[in-house]
């Protein structure tokens, strides 16, 4: 019986040692997998993605063409319908998207509401920081 119990822990000693030897020969890589966002290079302190200037003149839509009827038109004269559709789009965005579509809108001559306006801003803001 003593023999079997001796046999056994040598056997289990045995396996943890090689097992122990094997894993430190093997050397682990790793892989470092960076993720490059396609719009930003990493040369600016901001990307020009966050940017709200004017850095090219192509207008992008966010499927928001039925804004352009508001084109040129004073925000405090839309109506309840009118601001419902720009507040639908709006938070419809995903916050990556503010700044673009809010570059989109001044290249296109559209205003936002006061409200809509300074949520935006603030959305850009934050992911700047």
């Amino acid at each position: 019986m003593w023999v079997l119990v001796l046999l056994f822990v040598l056997g289990t000693s045995l396996i943890m040692v090689l097992t122990w030897m094997k894993r430190k020969k093997e050397t682990t890589e790793v892989e470092v997998n960076f993720e490059m966002d396609e719009e930003c290079c990493g040369a600016h302190d901001t990307c020009d993605k966050d940017s709200l200037l004017n850095a090219d003149a192509v207008v992008v839509y966010y499927d928001d063409e039925e804004l352009d009827k508001l084109r040129g038109k004073d925000p405090s004269t839309f109506t309840a319908d009118q601001e419902k559709q720009v507040a639908d789009v709006f938070y419809t965005l995903r916050e990556s998207d503010v700044a673009g579509w809010l570059r989109s809108l001044q290249l296109r001559g559209i205003e936002l509401p006061s409200e809509i306006k300074e949520e935006a801003l603030m959305i850009v803001r934050e992911r700047r920081a």
